[in-house]
């Protein structure tokens, strides 16, 4: 990770990414490393969920330094605008500065439970997703925002690069799960104003909408869900992996998407394109 090539587009950029202890904030923030960025990995706590049993070998900070590249852990809890400015504090005190942010932390109440409509759910999940889906990428855009609106803009005329994932569910409706498809549409909806407001400080602001992904939630859904109609239901290769999410997490954050703002990419094997 650590080898500096022609082909590293994040070289020595500072990035953030939130819900990095799992799924794809761990796959985005080991991406990331190999393209030469410097890492803040924040997330409740450093060990990966016990639903993967495959990321709970080492930590992903660990894994990057490991391999040769530059990481910190930062616990937060980014529901919490106290801790979010501690956290984008303690950034700026390892780094210098902050370059790039990727909203990633999410949770799905509703995976793995019994289906129901809006007249079933009770009150504490919507309140719970809309606080770690929805108010988290309020509050650490808010604090990352400042931060970057303080700094020089680069020769390029940018300043920054906000990522932050939706899912399919932002962009269209699914079965059973009004909690977690109005916080990601929220999120998206989000991404176009932050695109907006803030274009002409050179912050970029995009969205990536992935479908069905191979994570602790994919892993909750099949609980009561059938793994192969899922799969089915995406025209490309069936569900995704991490992996599949960093090139478009990767291209975001780079030079290459100088022209690109409030954009919603869907990742998704072809699910909404049908």
């Amino acid at each position: 990770m650590a080898e500096t090539t022609q082909s590293q587009r994040l070289l020595n950029k500072v990035c953030i990414v939130t819900g990095s202890s799992s799924g794809l904030g761990r796959a985005i923030s080991l991406a990331y490393a190999r393209e030469g960025a410097f890492l803040a990995c924040v997330d409740l706590r450093p060990d990966a969920r016990q639903e993967v049993q495959a990321e709970r070998a080492i930590d992903t900070d660990a894994l990057i330094r490991q391999n040769g590249g530059r990481s910190v852990y930062i616990k937060a809890d980014v529901s919490d605008a106290h801790e979010v400015e501690a956290m984008v504090k303690a950034v700026v005190a390892e780094y210098g500065h902050i370059d790039v942010l990727v909203n990633n932390a999410g949770i799905s109440i509703e995976a793995g439970k019994k289906a129901l409509k809006i007249h079933e759910t009770p009150e504490q999940w919507w309140d719970l997703t809309m606080a770690v889906n929805t108010k988290s990428v309020f509050l650490v855009s808010k604090y990352v925002i400042g931060q970057m609106l303080s700094q020089d803009k680069l020769v390029s005329g940018d300043r920054g690069w906000i990522i932050n994932i939706s899912s399919i569910f932002g962009l269209v409706g699914g079965g059973y799960i009004p909690c977690y498809a109005a916080s990601k549409g929220a999120v998206a909806n989000l991404t176009k104003q932050i695109a907006m407001d803030y274009a002409e400080d050179g912050i970029h602001c995009n969205a990536i909408c992935p479908g069905y992904t191979a994570t602790a939630i994919f892993v909750n859904t099949t609980q009561i869900h059938d793994a192969e109609e899922i799969r089915r239901r995406h025209p490309l290769h069936g569900i995704g992996m991490p992996d599949d999410i960093t090139g478009a997490a990767v291209f975001l954050a780079s030079s290459e998407a100088r022209w690109i703002t409030g954009a919603m990419l869907p990742v998704d094997g072809g699910f909404t394109a049908q």
